[in-house]
């Protein structure tokens, strides 16, 4: 529905002709944009698709426009497909984990969304969780491509790991995947909480993938069970996800003691289902949305005052025994510390976990540095020598005299990763990581791939993206190609040859005429072309739609529909592991959905058809209309008037040279 012109003239009406100088008097615009000549100009409507930027912000890819269309019902599933159906097919062709996404991805795409400069960013995790939930419910999978006879060595079954596989077999390549663990996730199962991400909704969405034919061999340790050379005997080429699963100690005095151990260490005893408690106070080092995960946990788990010699956490976290579920039985609360470097406004952790994590009775102290740990004569450490910083100057700087002594049993670091080289040391690029070029291929090994937190650990959506751009890689290695340069915006583009494809409407084929076929007139497309796509211009693998490209006037503020959330308090919190986060139903999803604006792509208003002075931009045939191809333009109507362009609520229009 069109925008009625007394409602731009509001404060969001950036019509863009506004911000050029005009010459007092004069008929045209002093700015090279325009080219004014009398009533017309030499520029004409082109129709420009552009990355949005909460495409452009997601390390996945994600077509996240593509499947919000989906779900408000502007593109239109083929035939016999429903709208949750043909989401979660567009949706997984970047990430096969939605359900997943949903819950824990810190949504940077939400962070960059256009929207947030009119109201509030559009919900995205919300309608992540939609279409996962929904799909996972209806028991959808995935199906693998014809077999190519190659084979493909997967080294770690999490994000990354499972992330390739599927890619690998949706192209019809084999995909062994080697863990050393009995159950696959990686960090998915280990690094995070249960009630964050339930192992029901996690198994279903791994299981989709190894019923692609993944073939899986679990316990089993490449470097130790089986070794790298057999592996590039047996396999086409090798892929390592082994994740950075080994946590950081403290660097300071006293931060190798037994009782000082890392987060990633406690979280995978936690969810291995061993620790089931600790006893006195715990203080969590580090600031991101691990340290919340180990104070969260800590704070579930509770203490137990008087414990046995054997049961203590430490000696549960880094050895092979559990807690007895029946000696667990009379815990009470935790005493949790959570400190941070960082002040608690500038810790890297989500502010919504933040405030969950202070809400279930998690202290929580920033601009503390780690100075010493305080052990007593049998080296175990009773304290935390911290001191006080400050960023007066730009950068941390210890306050003078501000040291004090928290009294700890615990102490676990959650300041960084590694990975477990033991096998293949000669891999190990000095920092406990490994090195890969922008194709995430292996750094002088050919045939070697690498994607996920052991290149730089990160978000679980920056490994899945990562490993969509190996695959890429590896499939060029095998045919034996030169690596392909990325682009500029390295995403899952839309595609309108696909798009015109999928409705049927594909452009003819080419054929040249004439003795001189190259030569000919026929070889130049015109308006009245049928193989060329007319006034469409792709600049999506090289540009981000900006804000400022937009007609921000033409949205009205609408709140966005929150998920519901279980919040507990300090009081409540003591061995709760149900799920805190519920989904919107379908009706809710589509208006949020419908909050979208679409940025860098029509999304059908008609402002342009009803504002065109000359009656230039018309609609394009039901029968040969498609997203992106919803209206066109007479250019022997258009005399270049700009209106069009500055009506476009999304930026899809844009001057271009004509005549």
């Amino acid at each position: 529905m069109a925008t009625p012109s007394d409602e731009m003239n509001t404060e969001l009406n950036y019509r863009r002709y506004e911000d050029y100088p005009r010459e007092e008097g004069a008929r045209f615009y002093d700015n090279d944009e325009m080219i004014w000549q009398a009533s017309w100009t030499h520029k004409c409507p082109t129709y420009v698709h552009q990355t949005p930027p909460c495409q452009a912000s997601c390390p996945s890819g994600h077509d996240v426009r593509g499947w919000l269309d989906i779900v408000r019902g502007l593109t239109t599933p083929p035939e016999g497909m429903s709208m949750e159906d043909y989401a979660f097919q567009l949706y997984a062709k970047a990430n096969p984990f939605p359900s997943t996404m949903g819950r824990v991805c810190p949504a940077p795409c939400q962070d960059g969304c256009n929207r947030n400069e009119v109201d509030d960013f559009v919900g995205i995790n919300s309608i992540d969780q939609f279409i996962g939930d929904n799909a996972l419910e209806n028991g959808l999978g995935f199906e693998a491509g014809a077999d190519t006879g190659k084979k493909i060595a997967i080294v770690g079954g999490g994000p990354a790991g499972l992330a390739a596989a599927y890619q690998l077999r949706k192209i019809g390549h084999g995909a062994t995947v080697f863990d050393d663990h009995d159950t696959l996730g990686g960090m998915m199962v280990y690094g995070i909480p249960g009630y964050r991400t339930p192992r029901e909704m996690l198994a279903g969405e791994i299981k989709r993938i190894t019923d692609m034919g993944v073939e899986l061999k679990l316990s089993t340790r490449v470097g130790t069970d089986v070794t790298v050379e057999q592996l590039e005997k047996d396999f086409d080429a090798i892929f390592w996800a082994i994740g950075a699963q080994s946590g950081r100690s403290l660097p300071i005095p006293g931060g190798d003691a037994v009782n000082c151990v890392s987060g990633v260490a406690f979280l995978s005893a936690f969810n291995s289902g061993k620790l089931k408690h600790i006893s006195g106070k715990i203080i969590v080092v580090g600031g991101g949305d691990t340290s919340i995960d180990v104070a969260s946990v800590a704070r579930r788990i509770g203490n137990i005052s008087n414990v046995n010699e054997k049961d203590r956490p430490e000696r549960i976290i880094l050895g092979d025994t559990a807690h007895d579920v029946a000696e667990t039985a009379a815990r009470e609360g935790a005493e949790v510390l959570l400190i941070s470097r960082q002040p608690v406004e500038n810790m890297n952790a989500a502010q919504h976990e933040i405030d969950d994590a202070l809400r279930e009775g998690v202290e929580i102290r920033g601009a503390l540095s780690p100075v010493e740990v305080v052990l007593d004569e049998s080296g175990r450490a009773i304290g935390l020598k911290v001191a006080q910083l400050s960023y007066e100057s730009g950068k941390a700087e210890v306050i003078e005299g501000s040291e004090e002594v928290i009294e700890c049993t615990l102490i676990a670091s959650a300041i960084g990763q590694v990975g477990d080289f033991t096998g293949f040391e000669e891999l190990d690029n000095g920092r406990g990581l490994m090195n890969a070029t922008k194709n995430y291929e292996v750094k002088g090994k050919p045939g070697h791939f690498v994607a996920g937190d052991i290149v730089r650990p990160h978000l679980l959506t920056t490994a899945i993206g990562q490993a969509s751009v190996a695959v890429e890689s590896i499939c060029d290695y095998m045919k034996g190609s030169e690596q392909r340069v990325r682009p500029k915006v390295d995403v899952h583009h839309f595609q309108m040859s696909d798009q015109l494809e999928s409705a049927g409407r594909e452009t003819e084929a080419f054929i040249a005429t004439g003795e001189g076929k190259e030569k000919e007139d026929g070889l130049r497309g015109t308006d009245d072309s049928k193989f060329a796509i007319h006034n469409y211009e792709d600049r999506s693998f090289a540009s981000i739609i900006t804000h400022e490209k937009l007609f921000l006037g033409h949205f009205e503020a609408t709140p966005r529909n929150h998920r519901s959330f279980v919040e507990i308090d300090s009081d409540a919190v003591l061995q709760h592991f149900d799920e805190r986060m519920q989904g919107l139903d379908r009706e809710m999803a589509q208006a949020e959905a419908g909050r979208c604006m679409s940025c860098g792509m029509c999304f059908e208003c008609d402002n342009c058809v009803v504002f065109c002075p000359q009656g230039a931009v018309f609609k394009v045939r039901k029968n040969e209309s498609t997203l992106g191809r919803y209206v066109d333009t007479d250019y022997y109507k258009c005399i270049g008037c700009n209106v069009c362009e500055d009506v476009c609520p999304t930026g899809y229009i844009q001057m271009g040279l004509g005549e």
